[in-house]
């Protein structure tokens, strides 16, 4: 028990340690003068850490760990565990009154002060405190769990030594303000980060990387490395420099920052540093960080950021680009354009204006919000308006190592353009890769697409980015026919398509080798090659191969039959261009192809002309006769359970049955089936050998039927004298044995009987198909009056023997009340079914053996009431 609360104390312990706490600190020393001992000079030492009393964790260290090293070797010199000399409450400025949602901040600054002696020396000194945890989580800087929160801080100073001060010089490091104020989301703010030097030297401030945490793995005092230190990593895209985003500087001669705050809510850790310059000359610097906590609050605010130049129109929208509206009820604008009259000013959130009266200029805009009210604000901004700014460029040249030219065909109305910038999408031509000419060419070693850019601008501050996809080729795009065939009586005029020139060789029974359209006759299969040339140089060059046949070769014997209804496709082997079919009757798919697909109804004569030219041709007849399918004939059969038939199917030759079951054969027409006792549905495929050859299925049902007769009740009894009404079922016809004795009829599914002694009646139903089934009944006669019997006592131990008491009924056409009633007077059984009883249960529980009186009425087949009443007694063995 004592190991498990010592480990539970540790984990409570440990788990503290690491808990996150410091919000920001700086390490301050004052010159006091000489020290106790000759060439020594005595400084006091002063580490502020902060803490925001609202974000929890851990409290202001009791003690700090500091090392002070000499800055010649890095070496430590002094190893100083200091106690906190205080803690006080930092000032908190007011927020605006404008501001909604204002924050509490509540920040306290722990100080530790120590003295010390230093030789004097020639590098000087730096003094170190790591801590390992930042508060958490952080905006700026990479956040985790114990022991990284935050990345953690250290806090230095560095003294400066004689290569920077004259022996006979000394120095104070200057002191940051510890003044803070509310910080809005995206919204404007001042922050003082200003400070103080004791000397009087002039400071210049600029955004610094903070320090990470050193050695430092939890909030335990530990002794710092020497320097240099290292910064924490910064992320979503924030840095050392830009701690805040872009737009909220720090001023380099007041330390103040102010700006637009970071759009994000949260802590955002931000460290200044310091340069000390004296008399011109660099004798020091000092760095303070703090981590700045952005709001969830927000400031009214007119602001108005610079525009670029309206260049499509005079129609311009405004807003202001603070995008919150709290806190603003009115907005009123000034467009500067007085030449609008009343027009010239808005009272909208988000108006429109209109320069077209007063034309392309510069205007100045006013943004007043809440104006005479509290919390007015205003800005101004100047828009340049210079519409008619109409970019384009051509390309001309296609072909690689040739100069494709390349023109800007841009327009300005109101401006003049003077700048361009082309990018050739050609890194591999290196520095030819751009140009800065309003017109300029460009040399592609290799084909290809590449993806040309025209940045062009003018003097107004238009400018728009221009692509083009430039496909650059091998060679000039110019086209001639393909391959083709004449005979040695035609003559032929080759096309060619493409702006330039072109020589044809050979020059073989050609009218013009160098027109773009020459005819041609040759007698000998010719191949013509194109030489083409663009108005750029572009040269490239294709082949035509002329064959030249005496005539149209063409076969014949393509006759074919096919299954009526079904496609056949026409096998012409010709050598011919071009085709003509007849008929033309919709029965081909195509009358102009070399093999079109035919689907008659009728026996048809397919006529074919092929050409080759007008000349040159040749005819053939193609007969195509369908076919019909088999006329399948095989009607569904019907059999008694047990006996056997015969399918029959006719229509083909060829005969296939599946499944197999019950059949003597699955290839003949007729197969027996063999005392089926299932139905089954028999697939029949069949084939004609003599006529179509394609299958025909069919689906056989074979319908086994089973006769199941139903004579009633298996057993029953009557009285002498009783009439009983027989009930059989299962078929159209019926049959009653033995036919002689007290039966009202034999032959009807429900006669009456009139027995004088017990007997048990035969019925035979069947169908009109012949099919037969039997059953039979079993009357048992009592020579009584009707009435009800029943017994004094039962044995309900499941033995299948007495184990439920009910009375027995004889002659007695209905149980109308049977009740079973324990000595307290409860009823433990009620039921008006004859064949139902009482099992000896009472709520789902076996009752004990006891005496139980029971009621019973009924009405006997005469319909006379009968009321009977009695003991039983319950026995358990």
């Amino acid at each position: 028990m004592k190991k498990i609360l010592f480990v539970l104390i540790l984990f409570i312990s440990f788990s503290k340690s690491f808990a996150a706490h410091i919000t920001g600190g700086e390490m301050i020393y004052e010159y006091l003068g000489v020290g106790a001992n000759p060439n020594t000079s005595q400084y006091k030492v002063t580490l502020k850490l902060f803490r925001d009393e609202n974000g929890g964790g851990a409290q202001m260290p009791v003690n700090v760990q500091v090392g002070v090293f000499s800055n010649g070797n890095n070496s430590l010199i002094r190893d100083l565990l200091i106690n906190r000399t205080s803690i006080n409450t930092v000032v908190v400025e007011p927020p605006p009154p404008c501001m909604t949602n204002p924050p509490v901040l509540s920040y306290t600054v722990g100080t530790y002060e120590f003295t010390i002696d230093l030789p004097n020396n020639a590098t000087g000194y730096t003094i170190a405190y790591n801590t390992c945890c930042r508060i958490n989580s952080l905006q700026n800087v990479l956040t985790a769990g114990a022991p990284a929160q935050g990345e953690g801080s250290t806090y230095v100073c560095v003294i400066p030594g004689t290569n920077q001060l004259s022996a006979d010089q000394h120095n104070s490091s200057p002191q940051f303000s510890t003044v803070l104020a509310p910080v809005c989301f995206n919204s404007p703010f001042t922050f003082n980060f200003s400070a103080t030097d004791p000397d009087g030297d002039s400071l210049v401030y600029y955004y610094c990387n903070a320090y990470n945490r050193g050695t430092s793995i939890n909030s335990g005092n530990v002794l710092p490395p020497p320097p240099p230190y290292q910064s924490v990593s910064y992320i979503n895209g924030y840095s050392g420099p830009i701690p805040l985003g872009t737009l909220a500087p720090v001023d380099s001669k007041t330390g103040i920052i102010s700006g637009i705050a970071p759009p994000t809510v949260g802590n955002y850790v931000v460290c200044v540093c310091i340069l000390e310059y004296r008399n011109g000359v660099l004798i020091g610097g000092h760095r303070k960080d703090f981590i700045l906590p952005v709001k969830d609050c927000e400031i009214p605010d007119a602001r108005l950021d610079p525009k670029p130049t309206t260049c499509d129109g005079f129609l311009v929208s405004f807003q202001n680009d603070n995008p919150s509206t709290a806190g603003i009820n009115t907005w009123l604008w000034e467009f500067g354009d007085p030449a609008s009259g009343a027009n010239n000013t808005s009272t909208l959130p988000t108006p429109t204006h209109d320069y077209t009266t007063s034309g392309a200029g510069d205007y100045l805009i006013k943004l007043y919000i809440n104006k005479g009210l509290a919390c007015e604000d205003s800005a101004k901004v100047t828009i340049k308006v210079y519409p008619g700014f109409r970019p384009a460029l051509e390309v001309l040249g296609q072909c690689k190592n040739t100069a494709i030219q390349f023109n800007d065909l841009s327009v300005h109305d109101f401006g003049t353009i003077n700048k361009w910038t082309w990018n050739f999408g050609d890194p591999a031509s290196g520095a030819n890769n751009t140009s800065p000419l309003k017109n300029p060419t460009h040399i592609f070693a290799t084909a290809g697409t590449y993806n040309v850019t025209l940045l062009v601008e003018s003097d107004k501050g238009c400018s728009a980015l221009i692509p083009r996809q430039v496909e650059v080729k091998d060679k000039p795009a110019f086209t001639i026919p393909r391959d083709t065939l004449i005979c040695t009586i035609d003559t032929l005029q080759l096309t060619a398509t493409g702006t330039g020139t072109i020589v044809w060789s050979p020059n073989y029974m050609i009218s013009n080798v160098n027109s773009l359209t020459p005819l041609v006759s040759p007698d000998v299969t010719t191949t013509y090659t194109a030489t083409f040339t663009d108005a750029f140089g572009c040269t490239g060059d294709d082949d035509i191969t002329i064959n030249v046949v005496d005539r149209v070769t063409q076969g014949n014997n393509y006759d074919t039959t096919v299954c009526t209804g079904d496609a056949a496709q026409l096998r012409l082997f010709s050598n011919a261009l071009y085709y003509t079919w007849t008929p033309n009757d919709g029965t081909l798919n195509s009358t102009t192809i070399k093999n079109p697909i035919a689907t008659p109804t009728v026996a048809t004569s397919y006529i074919v002309i092929g050409k080759i030219s007008d000349k040159c041709f040749a005819q053939n007849t193609i007969n195509v006769t369908p076919i019909p399918y088999p006329n399948v004939v095989a009607p569904d059969v019907s059999v008694c359970f047990g006996r056997s038939t015969q399918l029959q199917a006719s229509g083909g030759t060829i005969y296939n049955w599946s499944p197999r079951t019950y059949l003597n054969s699955t290839t003949i027409p007729n197969p027996t089936v063999t005392s089926p006792i299932t139905s089954v549905l028999y697939t029949l495929t069949v084939r004609d050998v003599l006529g179509c050859p394609k299958p025909v299925q069919k689906l056989v049902k074979l319908d086994v039927v089973r006769i199941r007769a139903n004579a009633g009740p298996r057993d029953t009894s009557v009285v002498l004298g009783q009439p009983l009404q027989l009930n059989a079922s299962g078929g159209v016809n019926y049959v009653w044995l033995p036919d002689n004795r007290w039966l009202s009829s034999t032959i009807i599914p429900n006669p009456i009987a009139l027995p004088q002694s017990d007997i048990e009646y035969i019925v035979q139903v069947s169908d009109n198909n012949g099919c037969i089934g039997l059953d039979s009944i079993r009357v048992r006669l009592f020579r009584v009056s009707p009435g009800l019997y029943v017994p004094n006592a039962f044995t309900p131990n499941g033995d299948g023997r007495n184990d439920i008491f009910r009375p027995v009924v004889l002659g007695i056409k209905s149980l109308d009340l049977f009740q079973v009633y324990n000595r307290f007077g409860q009823m433990v059984y009620s039921g008006t079914d004859i064949a139902k009883g009482w099992d000896g249960t009472f709520g789902g529980r076996p009752q004990d053996p006891a005496n139980f009186v029971w009621i019973a009425e009924a009405t006997d087949y005469t319909g006379k009431k009968i009321k009977r009443k009695g003991n039983v007694i319950l026995i358990r063995q």
